[in-house]
């Protein structure tokens, strides 16, 4: 019987990988036509004054022009000048299993609101493994009805959402989905088509 040749690199299905985030980029992406880089304001992110534990855009200094505080009419996060078409809700584990259980009518009914908008998202600073195990606080707290509602409010709502490990990471998907929202619009109102580079997103 031959044997089975062994393999010199572990096949996709075999690799152990540990987290460890890289830094953030100088620019989230960039536009271009025809090779130019074009030029493009930043947009000036604003932030809910409502918002308990505000995520801090300071990092990223070369991605906004200014950071705003004021009431927002929905969510915790968006830009000047489209906060009728651009929200963000952000959530802790906590507060999503509140929101989601005590605070349910109120939750679904912000959700479907941002449903109506162009470019909505839901941002939960928590693993989804986290989401989808037993919670340390409420015992009407069920981590199945928790993780189905986010995926009814997927797929019903087709409002998307994204979880992340760390309150950092949150930090930065949402500051990137703020800047790269702005750019798309601007782009698209400016006449140059709603994609980065030719042939491109």
């Amino acid at each position: 019987m031959a044997r089975k040749a062994r393999m010199l690199i572990a096949g996709p299905l075999e690799w152990q990988m540990s987290a460890s985030p890289v830094s953030h980029p100088i620019i989230p992406v960039l536009a271009e036509r025809g090779g130019t880089q074009l030029r493009t304001p930043l947009p000036v992110a604003v932030v809910d004054t409502r918002e308990q534990i505000p995520l801090s855009f300071r990092r990223f200094k070369g991605w906004f022009a200014g950071v705003e505080m004021r009431a927002l009419p929905l969510g915790d996060y968006s830009v000047a000048g489209m906060e009728n078409t651009c929200v963000v809700e952000r959530k802790d584990l906590a507060d999503l299993v509140h929101s989601f259980t005590e605070n349910r009518a109120v939750f679904i009914k912000r959700l479907r609101r941002m449903s109506e908008l162009p470019h909505s998202l839901l941002v939960i600073t928590a693993p989804l493994s986290q989401i989808k195990s037993v919670y340390p606080y409420g015992r009407r707290s069920n981590p199945n009805q928790v993780t189905q509602s986010l995926i009814a409010m997927l797929a019903g709502f087709r409002l998307p959402f994204v979880c992340t490990e760390t309150h950092e990471l949150g930090e930065e998907v949402v500051a990137s989905y703020l800047y790269q929202t702005f750019l798309y619009d601007w782009l698209e109102r400016n006449g140059h088509g709603r994609f980065l580079a030719d042939g491109d997103l």
